[in-house]
């Protein structure tokens, strides 16, 4: 009998072990996949604002025109990546990345562009994106490490 109970508590003592291990899993599952939504929302807005950025640049930079049509290409690459596929995002973003650094050369290149309210002002709320961007990668990655830990 008392080894019955025995067996019995530490068949219990290791049922509850093994479930606060998955609850655990559970746990830095679903915070790793909040952070992928934190940078999912980020580059949502990044999304919303390129337009606006572009039709600013175009009143100013009608030359350019092959520089506008890849932002926008690039733009509508990235968001037509698949939500699950975090390889093909990473790829998309570093492109779009690239086409927008060449929209801002244009900015040096346009003295009347580069002193646009507009202009300016969608340029800070561009980099206000990217650090909030920057943040949640570097919380993103914190997080896979330590679910993968």
């Amino acid at each position: 009998m008392t080894t019955t109970l025995i067996l019995l508590g530490l068949i219990i003592v290791l049922g509850a072990i093994l479930i606060n291990i998955f609850n655990r899993f559970v746990k830095n599952r679903n915070i790793v996949n909040d952070g992928w939504s934190n940078i999912d929302v980020a580059l949502k807005r990044r999304y919303d604002l390129i337009p606006n950025l572009v039709e600013t640049v175009k009143g100013y930079a009608k030359h350019e025109k092959s520089t506008l049509e890849d932002v926008v290409n690039a733009r509508n690459a990235a968001m037509q990546v698949p939500p699950g596929d975090i390889s093909g995002q990473i790829k998309a973003e570093n492109q779009l990345q690239q086409t927008l650094r060449s929209l801002f050369a244009l900015g040096e290149a346009y003295p009347d562009l580069k002193a646009n309210v507009n202009f300016l002002d969608l340029q800070e709320k561009l980099n206000v994106i990217e650090e909030n961007l920057e943040r949640s990668r570097r919380y993103y990655n914190g997080t896979v490490r330590q679910n993968n830990t």
